[in-house]
């Protein structure tokens, strides 16, 4: 127990430290209100089924709340599927960034395995030319920003998917609209 205060006690101190690289890494995708006033900072697994059922929440959030701002950190920690769909979206993110959310909601929407073939399926129906997302899948800056994001999950105590910073909170695990909500009201009022 006092290990584990220990780490959530340091994990806070960290969260103050990397406020720049959760809120405004050039290179983590950006969804909602680009100028929004409180940012919601998501680390997720497309394979992750609590994060796939809290996606529609945050969907409402983001469609009820214009003035949210969502950071997406890639975080595949569900094996090889997870890394594969990781790379193709952050390479969709680069590619053309106004087809991203779409190619996002289409694999957090999805049921079933993510296989490299069904991931490229879901490309090609949002728009993406598949062969220049293979392409940009290996920029090896992808791989250096999940790794990143790796780092920063380590430094913040985030073992699972979902995991959400909100103002000055780290939320592990999946929370319902209610929550997401009342979060988002408390940092704006910091």
């Amino acid at each position: 127990e006092r290990d584990e205060r220990a780490n959530r006690e340091k994990a806070q101190g960290n969260l103050v430290k990397l406020q720049g690289e959760l809120l405004r890494d050039p290179d983590s995708p950006v969804g909602g209100n680009p100028k929004g006033d409180v940012t919601v900072v998501e680390f997720f697994d497309y394979r992750c089924g609590f994060c796939k059922r809290v996606f529609p929440d945050i969907l409402t959030l983001m469609e009820s709340d214009k003035n949210v701002r969502y950071v997406y950190k890639e975080y595949p920690i569900l094996g090889p599927d997870s890394v594969t769909a990781s790379k193709a979206a952050l390479a969709a993110w680069n590619v053309d960034k106004t087809k991203y959310n779409a190619f996002h909601k289409t694999m957090m929407g999805s049921k079933g395995a993510l296989s490299p073939d069904r991931v490229m399926k879901f490309a090609a129906k949002v728009g993406y030319d598949v062969n220049a997302l293979k392409k940009a899948m290996r920029d090896p800056r992808i791989e250096s920003l999940i790794e990143k994001n790796f780092k920063l999950a380590k430094a913040l105590d985030i073992n699972g998917t979902p995991a959400f910073i909100i103002g000055d909170q780290v939320i592990r695990g999946a929370v319902d609209l209610a929550t997401l909500k009342l979060l988002v009201s408390k940092a704006r009022g910091s």
